[in-house]
């Protein structure tokens, strides 16, 4: 059996806007506009589809450096929201449109730092965003298996038609031409959202010549009614599979977990406390499934449910995530609706109906004490009982801003605790107990890309944000030792950041359970 990939990533690019401060089908929205633009302007069908799929997939590294943004801003989302809606090259837009958003959107208490590192640590805020969102992107399309063309766009996608942009500083035709498409046809679609096709005509039209290619500029202007008029009429997912050229991307079955898997390591960058999260979920609710005999069915909608249920966690700012004490009430009220956000994201292809509906229930509970629902064991199926269970299991064992993790023994006591109080369901921590038992937590195998060991501890903790000399201290190695060892994972990575060398780290297990690293006390 094969599916569309175009399908489960027009449901699943929600992530993005989630992770943007966008409403959710924004690089849908984008994606059909840049699509419908490829065409006009007379692209070939190879052309048409990498830009339908860069422009899906534009900011799929948008949580990437969110960690780091939130040393300085209370709201990171908000920084990204504002960016969208902003001209970077125009220092008055800067100064009345910009930095006033983000002042005005910040938390009381919080708009004077916000204020002040907007103006003083903006450069290096956009330098560092935009180098992990383009290295993120591409290494995401690696994995979906896109082409090398769409995987080169990725890397464009902060670059400026005038060379002002990063991370390479790339001029006129050196950035790709998906890319280009694809940034036109994006602005227009968010300014179309906001203030019509008219709108979008002078918001384009103003970039043309800085950030935006001039000859896609005008051909969007001048077929703007056509392009935009039906945005808001047009049921937006049938127009984009639509307009996807023959032959379309298939997904052989199977593989619908490594596409899951790819976007549930994507949202686990926001913060290193994520790191290797959903990996490990799906990990042991399909072994857990397995256990208890289900049919193969339900355990594929266990794993794949585990996958992406917290996917939902990029529409909340990682301030929040972060936060060493107790959630205020305003916190909880965010908190609480990332499954929400994890359902209304997986589910929206029908592909993923069943595994959006078991993710968007792993913080349920059978006595209705859960959220975001308050769902109780009558309307809770097995596989989302699994689910939740592997999900509680997981981050026990994690550490949090406020506790340090707890080992194997005191995670099985938690769970034994929530069963026999009636939040939980007994057979299904009995099964991730077993599951967990039973998992193989240290690999023999060589490490990947010729990482030696040692190089693999220091890679771990890079993935938790510490600096060299930090992790000479960890270690017991000099700061600059530690130095070149970063360096030689850097480039035997090929990547030259944190987010995507904790992504590789993700993908290829590396980190311990939920991020939990060697390092840290079990």
């Amino acid at each position: 059996m094969f599916l569309r990939l175009a399908d489960l990533l027009i449901g699943l690019s929600g992530v993005t806007d989630l992770g943007m401060g966008l409403p959710v089908g924004e690089a849908a929205r984008a994606s059909l506009v840049a699509t419908r633009l490829a065409q006009e302007s007379g692209c070939s069908d190879d052309e048409v589809r990498d830009v339908l799929y860069t422009t899906l997939l534009m900011h799929v590294g948008c949580t990437a450096y969110s960690h780091e943004v939130s040393q300085f801003m209370a709201d990171e989302q908000s920084v990204k929201r504002a960016s969208v809606y902003s001209n970077p090259d125009s220092p008055i837009d800067m100064l009345t449109g910009f930095l006033p958003r983000i002042t005005r959107e910040a938390p009381p208490g919080q708009r004077l730092r916000t204020l002040r590192n907007g103006m003083l640590k903006s450069r290096a805020i956009v330098d560092g965003f935009s180098v992990s969102n383009c290295q993120v992107g591409s290494m995401v399309a690696g994995r979906l298996e896109l082409s090398q063309a769409v995987r080169d766009a990725l890397l464009d996608v902060f670059e400026w038609w005038n060379g002002k942009g990063r991370p390479r500083r790339l001029r006129g035709e050196e950035i790709a031409h998906a890319t280009r498409i694809a940034q036109v046809g994006g602005c227009a679609a968010a300014y179309a959202g906001v203030a019509g096709p008219e709108g979008a005509v002078d918001a384009v039209r103003a970039r043309a010549g800085g950030l935006l290619d001039p000859g896609a500029v005008e051909r969007m202007c001048r077929t703007a009614p056509s392009m935009l008029a039906d945005l808001e009429a047009v049921d937006v997912r049938e127009a984009l599979l639509a307009l996807e050229p023959q032959p379309h991307q298939l997904v052989p079955e199977p593989r619908v977990d490594a596409v899951l898997a790819a976007f549930g390591d994507a949202v686990d960058l926001k913060s290193p406390i994520f790191h290797g999260h959903s990996a490990a979920v799906g990990e042991l609710a399909g072994a857990a499934a397995t256990h208890l005999g289900m049919g193969a069915d339900d355990v594929a909608v266990a794993r794949r449910a585990g996958l992406v249920c917290d996917v939902g966690r990029a529409a909340v700012a990682d301030g929040i995530w972060e936060r060493p004490g107790a959630f205020t009430q305003a916190d909880w009220t965010q908190v609480r609706l990332h499954p929400y956000w994890t359902e209304q994201v997986v589910a929206t292809s029908p592909l993923l109906a069943d595994v959006g509906a078991v993710a968007g229930a792993h913080h349920e509970r059978l006595d209705g004490s859960g959220y975001y629902r308050r769902t109780t064991s009558g309307s809770l199926p097995m596989s989302s009982r699994v689910v939740a269970t592997a999900d509680a299991y997981v981050t026990a064992l994690a550490q949090r801003p406020h506790r340090e993790p707890l080992s194997a023994e005191q995670a099985a006591e938690r769970l034994l605790a929530a069963a026999g109080s009636g939040g939980l369901d007994p057979e299904a921590v009995d099964a991730v107990l077993v599951a967990a038992g039973n998992r193989n937590r240290s690999s023999k195998q060589p490490a990947p890309a010729g990482l030696t060991p040692r190089q693999v501890d220091v890679l771990r903790l890079v993935a938790d944000g510490l600096s060299n000399k930090e992790i000479g201290e960890r270690l017991g190695i000099s700061p600059r030792t530690a130095e070149h060892h970063v360096q030689d994972i850097y480039t035997r990575l090929g990547v030259s950041s944190r987010a995507p060398a904790a992504l590789f780290a993700m993908e290829h297990r590396l980190l311990g359970p939920a991020g939990q690293t060697s390092e840290r006390p079990s």
